[in-house]
């Protein structure tokens, strides 16, 4: 039988890109999914594929410490994914308050409601390797320093420092992932660069860089991102597994040109060039990861290259903004 057949699981932010595309995957294979809501947002994928139907909702904030604890009472949840997050880096940097509330206070409310009921196996806590902050030596690793800087960064440090330290310190089943930056259709956020750029080539229009292009990620496509959560969550009660943390990533950084160019490759707009900006502020120009651990312990790998990732990505966006125009 499927591991995930009749597992009770709770999903914080599953309304989110990353939470809708796992959501979906753990209903397809027959988990009782709950999923947290604070806010009713009918562009999430979740909500226009239908899959929120098939599962069931609970309305309210991350940081509220009784609604969550109630629900993992009631639902005798065994499994738990908190992806519940503040996840952009410009409005971490105006509005810090919020960001820290939201990535830090609610992580240590779930886990500290988690602790309290004896039916959670199994919980994976979305970090970013974000939470690495300036390293001297690059790519990350798992043992390197947790030493952000910036809003954003601080927050996810604290989250990840947090998480394991209830693992260590209560026995608590958790693992933390670390993920390189993700893209995939269902992300409609169009400040990020993959969204944005896809979009702008689709409309014929030059694709914008905020930064200099030289801005340096480690980009991996969202469905090598869900295999990668339920492998974590899979096994998280082995040893070897509870209160580490694992890299993902393709191990082949990419400038944010490189990003852009490919995709623009990939179009049928091959004449199109990017205007640079070179105005990003608050980030750090070179982020990626190792993966080694992954691949050795969980036995995972990606499966999809940047060409091969953009090009499934700009197909959504296609479908999508097509039937946006027929809408209008």
């Amino acid at each position: 039988m499927n591991f995930w057949h009749d597992k009770n699981v709770f999903i914080t932010g599953c309304t989110g890109f990353l939470g809708s595309w796992l959501t979906a995957e753990l209903v397809r294979q027959g988990a009782n999914v709950v999923g947290l809501i604070r806010d009713r947002i009918p562009q999430s994928m979740l909500v226009r594929s239908g899959v929120i139907t098939q599962i069931n909702v609970a309305h309210g904030d991350i940081c509220d410490y009784h609604l969550v604890e109630r629900i993992i009472a009631e639902y005798e949840i065994d499994t738990i994914f908190h992806l519940a997050a503040q996840t952009q880096v410009m409005i971490a940097n105006r509005s810090p308050m919020s960001t820290f509330e939201t990535n830090v206070r609610g992580t240590w409310q779930l886990l500290e409601a988690a602790r309290h009921n004896p039916t959670v196996e199994r919980i994976v806590v979305a970090s970013s390797d974000k939470a690495y902050g300036v390293q001297d030596e690059l790519p990350y690793r798992e043992e390197a320093p947790l030493q952000g800087k910036y809003p954003y960064d601080v927050s996810k440090s604290c989250a990840d420092l947090i998480s394991l330290s209830y693992a260590h310190s209560y026995g608590l089943p958790v693992a933390v992932t670390r993920f390189a930056n993700l893209y995939g259709g269902g992300d409609l956020n169009w400040k990020r660069i993959v969204p944005g750029t896809i979009k702008s080539v689709l409309r014929g229009e030059r694709p914008i860089i905020r930064s200099d292009g030289t801005f340096q990620r480690d980009y991996m496509y969202v469905e090598d991102a869900v295999r990668g959560y339920m492998l974590v969550g899979e096994q998280v009660a082995r040893e070897d597994v509870r209160g580490q943390a694992f890299n993902f990533g393709l191990d082949k950084p990419a400038s944010a040109l490189e990003v852009v160019e490919t995709i623009i490759a990939i179009s049928d707009k091959p004449e199109l060039e990017p205007i640079i900006l070179n105005e990003a502020k608050n980030e750090i120009p070179h982020q990626y990861l190792a993966s080694d651990k992954a691949h050795r312990v969980l036995g995972w790998r990606a499966e999809y290259d940047l060409a091969a990732g953009l090009s499934a990505a700009t197909g959504w966006y296609q479908a999508f903004l097509a039937g946006e125009a027929t809408a209008e």
